[in-house]
């Protein structure tokens, strides 16, 4: 058993230890032995990988050469996965190794959504964030991670990065060290010497269905245009061996963001109501924020219930990490929830004389309530589709539209007097424009970074087309029509249902369209 060598320090003027990790490309055969070590050593289970040598055959027969890559947790000093994670189940440690905690974790996924390199999974046995951890205990008691010693051409090196004489920085020094990914900003302390870039960038290699050794379902869909490319080119590279990798959120994120738009719009269509001057009846009051709640309550059902851990879900509140938009979420779905039950509470007394106090809180709080997916989605850096600063515009519309369509469909059963019914008409008008010329934009409007690109190119004409055609044609373009020619309370019924079931499917062609492009 090899133990590592590590300097004491001479005074406290010293740098603290700073692990990092070399692989060398150039001297790994791609024999695996780190992939079984790293399972031995964690009891990784079956499905999921810590570590794997990624194969990548570059060339037209005869010319092919095979490129290696291990590949795992990049140990990033600028760990996307920390901030995200709302109870500091990931977490960076003095000496930079990004650890967890198991036992902490209350499965979220965000931190899967976050990490650029795809390399946190779902431990299938205890239903907890995991990824590789550096061997933080063996570390800890000066022996090196299993891969190390297990390695028959010494092709991973660990040491000390503020070490000017650890091999580690040697062999950074004296090569062309790359990382994985740099214009992320996470600054990687994983650098590989002699390593291809069509291994480094996974958007290079082709995927064609088939592996090394058996075939497996990739769990990010072919792109609809890759499919359709020529097999070989006289630069072919082909994706030989790589594992499984999932999307980490599936159908309930595409419907919360759905929930929660119908929750926070009706609140915004209240507020501009009472805005205009419309005196509220307290039976519109009372179904307004029986709207809200209901589906504020849907919202909160599906969050927790897409958690590995819903019954740990509180710790969101005992032990929050603030950084996190997850946290800053829930304290803002609490502030909401509170506006909605006082709603209901003057609208059961039948007063309407605290709807305008109560209308600037609430607008606020409803705003965030519709707009924090896109803050959340920001944090998530390993998805370049959700990187859209006019994502929260978006959003807000969204809700708008749903509030406006969801007052639409009230009025059927609780009449709403004419001004109203036209400031209702006009609100789903203008927002469902809105709605329009923003989906309209992934259309024309290029996307610089390749995996944007490719994820929408995935959303509009691959596996969710039908989603994003339908949220585009029913859902905007079709209600846009309706009220424009609008002329009777039929007319605008349909608009409204319309509306509605079109935001549902175009939420959910973005969200899966966002997680469709594989990272590693």
């Amino acid at each position: 058993m090899i133990e590592l060598d590590i300097p004491v320090a001479e005074s406290t003027d010293a740098p603290p230890i700073r692990w990092g990790k070399v692989i060398n490309q150039e001297t790994c055969i791609g024999c695996h032995a780190c992939s079984v070590a790293c399972k031995m050593e964690h009891d990784v289970p079956l499905s999921v990988n810590r570590t794997y040598v990624k194969q990548v055959e570059v060339g037209v027969y005869p010319e092919v050469t095979r490129e290696f890559q291990v590949t795992r947790c990049n140990q990033c000093d600028d760990a996307p996965c920390v901030p995200i994670c709302p109870v500091t189940a990931m977490f960076k440690r003095a000496d930079g190794i990004v650890d967890f905690d198991r036992e902490v974790c209350i499965g979220c996924k965000a931190c899967i959504a976050a990490c650029p390199y795809d390399a946190i999974y779902i431990n299938p046995d205890v239903h907890s964030a995991e990824k590789c951890n550096f061997c933080a205990h063996r570390i800890d008691q000066g022996l090196e991670p299993a891969c190390v010693i297990v390695c028959p051409v010494e092709a991973i090196v660990v040491g000390n990065l503020n070490d000017p004489n650890s091999e580690v920085l040697q062999l950074i020094s004296r090569n062309k060290a790359d990382v994985r990914k740099p214009e992320k900003g996470t600054n990687p302390k994983v650098f590989y010497v002699g390593a291809s870039d069509y291994t480094l960038n996974p958007s290079k290699a082709t995927y064609e269905g088939a592996h090394l050794y058996s075939q497996q379902n990739e769990g990010y869909p072919v792109h609809a245009a890759k499919a359709a490319e020529p097999k070989h080119s006289v630069a072919a590279a082909r994706l030989a061996y790589d594992v499984p990798h999932q999307a980490p959120w599936h159908w309930p994120v595409s419907l919360y963001t759905w929930t929660k738009s119908i929750s926070a719009g009706a609140f915004l269509m209240t507020a501009i109501l009472v805005f205009a001057g419309v005196q509220l009846s307290p039976a519109w009051n009372l179904t307004a924020s029986l709207v809200g709640i209901a589906f504020l309550g849907f919202t909160g059902i599906l969050l927790v219930a897409d958690l590995e851990h819903p019954m740990r879900f509180l710790r969101i509140f005992t032990r929050p990490q603030w950084k996190s938009w997850l946290v800053r979420v829930s304290a803002i779905l609490l502030g909401y929830g509170i506006v909605l039950v006082i709603q209901f509470v003057l609208g059961v007394a039948g007063s309407g004389g605290g709807q305008i106090a109560l209308s600037v809180p609430g607008v606020i709080l409803a705003a965030f309530t519709a707009m924090y997916t896109a803050f959340l989605f920001a944090q998530a850096k390993g998805r370049d589709l959700w990187q859209n600063p006019m994502l929260p515009v978006h959003l807000l519309s969204q809700a708008t539209l749903a509030g406006s369509a969801t007052f639409a469909l009230a009025g059927l059963f609780l009449p709403l007097p004419q001004h109203a019914l036209t400031i209702v008409h006009t609100t789903l008008l203008v927002s469902a424009a809105v709605h329009l010329a923003l989906i309209l934009s992934e259309l024309v409007i290029p996307h610089p970074i390749l995996d944007a690109k490719r994820a929408a190119h995935q959303m509009i004409y691959g596996n969710f087309r039908s989603y994003f055609w339908t949220g585009l044609i029913v859902g905007a373009l079709a209600p846009v029509a309706l009220s424009i020619v609008y002329g009777s309370t039929p007319l605008l019924t349909v608009a409204a249902v319309l509306a509605l079931v079109g935001l549902f499917a175009y939420e959910h062609a973005y969200v899966q369209g966002g997680q469709s492009v594989p990272l590693s």
